[in-house]
């Protein structure tokens, strides 16, 4: 309990040392139903899961309007398929998402360019249509993330602006024809 500083405490009563509980509890076991035993599940349609991810929508915000879109696309579907992105790579460093996941995001698919190479506009018009539409396409939203190799997910932002638009499929991980 505090007291004033003007209040006589005597010497041996200030000097406090650590002492044990006289019982330690058992281990936590996750005995309740819905806990996860184990790893994290992982496999198709699960995502990716870490901490504080709809920080991820605020970002987007921000990010909005420097989206480049051609036409046929929409701003919506460019950020949801890279939102998917910009997640699984804050996951892979077991933290939330920052600028620079989403970064990456938009400048692999070319949205970021104003020029973005035909073949690459072909590609991510295919892929990205009406993935906004999260209930609908949460799949084809899943199959973007997933399709994205663990090495372009790894790399920072400039050495990804160094490889556009040149490697576009290496970093998006379309296979090349």
């Amino acid at each position: 309990m505090a007291a004033p500083r003007n209040a006589p405490v005597s010497f041996a009563a200030r000097a406090h040392a650590y002492a044990s509980p006289e019982h330690v509890p058992a281990a936590w076991q996750p005995d309740r139903k819905g806990e996860i035993e184990g790893l994290q599940p992982s496999g198709a349609r699960l995502g990716n899961q870490g901490p504080d991810q709809g920080y991820v929508l605020l970002l987007a915000a921000k990010l909005r309007p420097q989206v480049q879109v051609q036409k046929g696309e929409h701003v919506d579907d460019a950020l949801r398929g890279c939102i998917n992105i910009a997640l699984k790579r804050a996951s892979l460093f077991s933290r939330a998402p920052v600028v620079h996941d989403l970064t990456i995001a938009l400048t692999i698919w070319g949205w970021l360019d104003a020029s973005p190479p035909a073949d690459l506009v072909e590609c991510r018009r295919a892929l990205f249509e009406g993935v906004a539409h999260v209930t609908a396409h949460y799949s084809e939203g899943r199959v973007i993330a997933d399709m994205v190799p663990e090495t372009t997910l790894r790399m920072n932002p400039s050495q990804v602006r160094a490889a556009m638009p040149a490697s576009w499929k290496a970093l998006t991980g379309v296979p090349a024809k």
